[in-house]
């Protein structure tokens, strides 16, 4: 796997680009700001970006906005997105933007090496991460009259997983229930969420956008 890192501490560019080197992941250039990145992009066709949100000159949207301006030039790259918080509106404005192959994670998801690493090869194989942070404030600020509302604690725990990215059967096994289980609470979430019959994929996808797209 071929990455591009946009970060501006360089201290934490180098420390991703080792984590990645360890990992058998390659870093083929390395951006300090949005301009840099969509240059790397376009020169290097990575299969993946790896993109701090907030990068100069102002850090407040730089990175994001490269990021999705890199993705109009080429619509199949795979992006996963860092930040310092929890920022809905650009986890919102990213996943809006297109569902497949996405991720938001918290750059403090990165100490942990083994799970980073594996969001890293899921987005890069064209899924979607949200970090769990996201889903949980995202949860907090329900409205009394949100369908998602009506979701028992089971689907909400289903639902919560499926925004990670999560296989039917890895839920299963984070629940410790049988695939069927979940099927069926997944086909619950779609009805009380009113997404009709289409293909699965898609309707996971629209689950998650449920979250946030509020």
């Amino acid at each position: 796997m071929r990455v591009v890192i946009a970060e501006d501490s360089v201290l934490l560019r180098e420390g991703l680009a080792m984590l990645l080197a360890d990992g058998g992941i390659e870093t083929v250039a390395v951006a300090g700001d949005g301009p840099g990145l969509v240059s790397a992009v376009t020169e290097h066709d990575p299969d993946l970006a790896i993109v701090d949100v907030r990068m100069p000159p102002t850090h407040t949207d730089e990175g994001l906005r490269a990021a999705l301006r890199a993705r109009e030039l080429r619509p199949s790259l795979p992006i996963l997105v860092l930040s310092q918080y929890v920022e809905e509106r650009y986890a919102t404005e990213l996943i809006g933007g297109g569902a497949a192959a996405v991720g938001y994670l918290l750059k403090e998801r990165v100490a942990d090496v083994s799970d980073f690493l594996d969001a890293v090869r899921r987005v890069a194989a064209g899924g979607t991460i949200i970090d769990p942070e996201v889903i949980a404030q995202l949860l907090n600020r329900y409205r009394r009259d949100d369908p998602l509302d009506s979701l028992t604690a089971r689907e909400r725990e289903v639902l919560t997983l499926m925004a990670q990215g999560r296989s039917n059967t890895a839920i299963a096994g984070r629940l410790a229930v049988t695939d069927g289980a979940v099927e069926k609470h997944i086909s619950g979430i779609f009805a009380k969420l009113g997404l009709s019959p289409a293909s699965d994929d898609h309707r996971r996808v629209l689950a998650v956008l449920a979250y946030l797209g509020r």
